[in-house]
């Protein structure tokens, strides 16, 4: 069952035209939420961050369209799902029907859909670099839009490459993010992520990371150009993102990070795990 504009639905009875402009544009945007211990997490990171998103593309947002009523369409599918403990879910707005490149409204529609959350558990964690196509660093490039298409290439050459992930780089050849996380590295008490502007997705988890090595007197964390050459320099690297929050990287090439040696990564889960009860 999915949420279609409020409406409880089977999926085979959802009905979009061949005018959808998610379809036809990649007119859209999407956000994905983790339903964990009877609570959606970060719903109002979530919620602004959506909001924000459909600003930047002129998308109308409805006045009914509040930080409540979303969470309440959410918990209403989770609900008629049975989900009642664990989930992954995805929202998607997409502009109204009609016109050409020029949309005919700024008016919107959206479909909430939610499953079973499936935990997998690597024994090895090994990334690649991925170059055939770049990320355009901008801030268009910071918003979840349904134009994922370098996102799904990196992906389809990771999984025929043996990979469990891959690291997107921009037109500058400097690091952007994971296919579908954000990207930290390590090196002694110092934690380095790709700045917004190097075109990276503004990620909920990536900014609660932040904001916890912000207050933390353990750690200096930086948003800056991380050239690929990096990734052999550090000590540690590490993946964010809504679903898997934290996922240590094992080998990058020829270089093995040594996450018993420096215990960051296990110190930063403690900390993320206090974040997470006093978030909401």
């Amino acid at each position: 069952m999915i949420n279609h504009n409020g409406e409880i639905i089977s999926n085979n009875d959802l009905k979009l035209t061949y005018q959808n402009r998610a379809f036809k544009y990649g007119d859209a945007v999407f956000d994905t939420l983790k339903f964990e211990n009877n609570r959606i997490l970060f719903i109002e990171d979530h919620y602004f961050r959506l909001m924000s998103s459909m600003r930047m593309l002129r998308i109308k947002i409805p006045m009914n369209f509040t930080l409540n009523y979303y969470e309440d369409e959410i918990l209403k599918t989770l609900k008629k799902n049975n989900l009642l403990e664990n989930a992954r879910i995805r929202c998607t707005v997409y502009r109204e029907d009609g016109g050409l490149f020029t949309p005919k409204s700024n008016s919107c529609n959206f479909i909430i859909e939610a499953e079973e959350l499936q935990k997998v558990i690597y024994n090895e964690y090994e990334i690649e670099l991925y170059k055939d196509f770049p990320v355009f660093s901008g801030l268009l490039s910071t918003i979840k839009t349904n134009n994922r298409i370098v996102n799904v290439q990196a992906s389809i050459f990771a999984k025929e490459n043996s990979y469990q992930n891959c690291i997107l780089i921009n037109e500058n050849k400097n690091l952007v993010e994971a296919s579908n996380a954000n990207v930290f590295l390590i090196k002694e008490n110092k934690i380095f992520t790709p700045a917004l502007t190097e075109g990276c997705i503004n990620g909920v988890i990536r900014k609660k990371i932040i904001e916890m090595l912000d207050k933390s007197s353990i750690f200096q964390i930086e948003e800056s150009i991380i050239s690929p050459f990096e990734l052999i320099k550090v000590d540690e690297v590490f993946l964010t993102n809504s679903i898997f929050e934290i996922q240590s990287v094992l080998k990058y090439r020829k270089k093995t990070y040594d996450t018993d040696k420096t215990d960051i990564i296990r110190k930063l889960f403690d900390k993320f795990k206090i974040e997470k009860i006093n978030s909401n």
